[in-house]
């Protein structure tokens, strides 16, 4: 198996220490593996995307020298892939539209036996059967086949969801008009013929709903890797953007390497320079979860 990995950053702001985890963990992968790295913009979400926050991103990743393989992709641009995956579902009679707001969605989840996964809100399956009297499609829904989704995450270990049951029929274009995160991300992976994908832990409860929709369009999942989220010490939330996580501090490029690593539950590394670093952390990772250590 030829290995692609890739990372795919939303440019709502610059990198922070949480998705320099992320990053580092996906560019050592590709390379402890012989494989190639790309670069993907997931910029879909057009009303969180910060002007120049891609090119600050790219800035970043060059200063850390993690340097990625081939173009970069901008999910803004793949539209019209969008529409042929949503266009091949349909025919298959696996998209609906829903009428439903969510403050209706919330209301119903409380009052339901449905459970709250990270936040979410099990749609209850008001509209599957038909939008109610008096209502219109506001976005558009895949009809979630029933069962259990069983995946072994690399670094979690066996992992499950009952998709239908946790998640429910999940959205696959917005009442916006916007294209779901879970559609884009799927037809890209599929596309760039990604074979592993490694990112934060906060996106294990995407994976088994990625998985049935990528079936459903004929390819392959990617094997998984779920890495540590990167906390605040004071508060015990997850760095992110929306909590006002600072930027990393490409001035101290080595440092900023140097902490990446240690969240990832490695000992520290003696080295004068960012490519000496990343050099000895890339061996460092192939003895622990390079094809060698999987065998």
């Amino acid at each position: 198996m030829n290995y692609v990995g890739r990372f795919a950053p939303s440019p709502s702001g610059p990198l922070h220490l949480g998705s320099l985890v992320a990053a580092l963990a996906s560019w050592l992968d590709a390379r402890a593996h012989g494989g190639r790295w790309l670069l993907r913009i997931e910029d879909v979400d057009s009303p969180r995307t910060v002007a120049g926050a891609a090119e600050t991103i790219m800035q970043q990743l060059r200063r850390l020298e993690l340097h990625w393989d081939g173009d970069i992709w901008w999910q803004s641009r793949r539209g019209d892939a969008y529409q042929r995956a949503f266009d091949r579902l349909a025919s298959q009679g696996l998209v609906y539209g829903c009428g439903c707001t969510r403050r209706e969605i919330a209301d119903s989840s409380l009052r339901g036996p449905g459970t709250v996964t990270d936040g979410e809100r099990p749609y209850p399956g008001t509209c599957r059967h038909g939008l109610p009297p008096g209502r219109q499609a506001r976005a558009w829904r895949l009809r979630v086949p029933p069962g259990c989704e069983h995946f072994t995450d690399r670094w979690l270990g066996p992992q499950q969801q009952d998709v239908a049951r946790a998640v429910g029929d999940f959205v696959l274009r917005r009442a916006d008009g916007l294209w779901a995160y879970q559609l884009a991300v799927v037809v890209d992976d599929a596309e760039q013929g990604v074979t592993d994908v490694v990112r934060g832990a906060d996106l294990l409860s995407s994976t088994a709903r990625q998985r049935i929709l990528a079936r459903l369009l004929g390819a392959g999942p990617p094997r998984v890797m779920h890495v540590p989220l990167v906390t605040d010490p004071q508060s015990g939330l997850k760095l992110s953007k929306q909590n006002g996580a600072p930027a990393i501090d490409t001035a101290r490029p080595l440092a900023m390497l140097a902490q990446a690593w240690q969240a990832l539950d490695f000992a520290p590394l003696q080295a004068a320079t960012p490519g000496e670093f990343l050099a000895a952390a890339t061996a460092r990772w192939s003895a622990r979860y390079g094809p060698q250590a999987a065998r």
